[in-house]
């Protein structure tokens, strides 16, 4: 596990954009994992202005996004689908059939969450996994549990997620309460796992996830067990 504090959160987005950069120059044909939210903007404002700037080809590149919310259509601007487009996904030069994110309008989504990690098994599994880390631990929609979800599932959102999501919408009751997630197994195979954490209020369940017990309780705390884990913190 490497740990690096950034003096500020557009200090937070550029040692990661420089990471994801690197895995691009030197990888051409990766897979990367993509998160949403508001941490990771940053990030792709940066990847962008690689791209712009012509030190950065997307065109070998393939993506999958970690979930997206039940209810809401592709072309909703709360879903996950337009969020990476409006961000990253139409911005560069990336093949439109090899990024992928949850369908969860056909709803079959029993069907749909074993299509999805069959896709990802079937490029080979994902090369750099970026995360965010929700305020009660969760990665992905990976809320807490019981137990840790093995594979792609329907998941009923953590009322604290709910919470903390309805500032992206005109009223807490138009939040969705149910989302597809990529399961705990698909993140932990990924062969490298980055991790970015932004504000004070995280300190504390960043830090329960990096040393305290590995619990479901705490869904993140399943990455101390990964081989090759880079957080990335800013309490600015």
């Amino acid at each position: 596990m490497r740990v690096y504090h950034a003096s500020s959160y557009n200090d937070m987005c550029q040692k990661a954009a420089n990471l994801i950069s690197a895995q691009i120059l030197l990888h051409p044909q990766s897979v990367l994992g993509l998160a949403t939210g508001s941490t990771p903007i940053g990030i792709y404002e940066r990847l962008v202005g690689g791209y712009n700037q012509g030190e950065l080809d997307f065109d070998g590149i393939t993506t999958f996004n970690l979930d997206e919310y039940c209810g809401l259509s592709e072309s909703d601007p709360q879903s996950y689908h337009y969020y990476m487009n409006d961000h990253l996904l139409s911005k560069v030069n990336v093949k439109r059939e090899k990024t992928h994110l949850p369908n969860v309008s056909t709803g079959e989504v029993e069907a749909e969450c074993k299509r999805y990690d069959d896709l990802i098994e079937a490029c080979g599994g994902i090369d750099l996994q970026l995360l965010g880390l929700g305020n009660n631990g969760h990665i992905g929609f990976n809320e807490p549990g019981s137990v840790f979800e093995k594979n792609t599932h329907c998941v009923a959102l953590d009322e604290r997620t709910i919470l903390a999501n309805s500032r992206f919408f005109n009223s807490l009751n138009d939040v969705p309460s149910k989302a597809v997630t990529m399961g705990i197994k698909s993140i932990m195979h990924a062969r490298r796992i980055l991790l970015v954490v932004n504000g004070e209020a995280k300190k504390e369940i960043l830090e329960k996830s990096l040393y305290g017990p590995i619990t479901p309780m705490v869904p993140a705390s399943i990455l101390q067990l990964h081989p090759d884990l880079t957080v990335i913190w800013s309490a600015a």
